[in-house]
């Protein structure tokens, strides 16, 4: 876990009501192991979500990407520096970004990217000496491992009502046990989409008998 003095690394996904976080955005966002229902999020528009997003932003000086959603960004973001979402498009621009990637050759275009994998538990060290919050933003792959690892300092949560019964979910069987902690109470919008934050602890599950 960090320290007060030591920048933050701080993993957002949507999710549904059942744990799915499988390619929320779009319909051909991620569509692997056969998952029909990629776009999900897109489908089920809230009206609080895109100001909880920005909020979340005012302090982001980094991102930390997996290559799937690096490539997305990429080809997105760079187009889009004007109109209602400009200013995450101007931000993401220009703060650096991180790429985990196991190719050392791969190609990475996008102003200010770099690659990291080689060591990645002093990689993120080296982040949080450099940063004040590095965001994680969907990713979901590259977030299974630094939840086997530990290597986060909070996980928030857009939790929507939906149902989808199939699909990658935020937790997979790698996961670390540990104890999380609630940082403020949930937020919901008028459409039931819920935002949960939790921060990490160095606490373990502790086990025991009803009596």
């Amino acid at each position: 876990m960090s320290t007060a003095e030591s920048g933050r690394i701080i993993i957002d996904l949507f999710t549904t009501l059942d744990g799915v976080a499988q390619g929320p955005g779009g319909t051909d966002e991620d569509t692997s192991g056969g998952f029909d229902f990629s776009g999900w999020q897109a489908g089920y528009p809230s009206s609080g979500v895109g100001g909880q997003v920005m909020e979340g932003m005012t302090h982001l000086d980094a991102l930390l990407l997996g290559r799937r959603t690096y490539d997305i960004f990429a080809a997105y973001w760079p187009h889009h520096t004007d109109g209602e979402s400009g200013a995450i498009g101007t931000l993401f621009n220009r703060v650096p970004k991180y790429v985990a990637s196991k190719d050392a050759d791969v190609a990475l275009d996008w102003n200010a990217s770099s690659r990291v994998g080689a060591d990645l538990a002093s990689e993120i060290a080296d982040m949080r000496a450099r940063h004040r919050e590095v965001h994680v933003i969907g990713s979901l792959d590259f977030v299974h491992t630094l939840l086997a690892e530990g290597l986060f300092d909070e996980l928030k949560l857009w939790v929507y009502p939906i149902l989808l019964g199939a699909g990658k979910k935020v937790f997979d069987d790698r996961a670390l046990p540990s104890v999380l902690t609630l940082l403020e109470p949930p937020v919901a919008d008028d459409g039931g989409v819920t935002l949960l934050r939790y921060g990490r602890t160095d606490r373990v599950p502790e086990l025991g008998t009803f009596e």
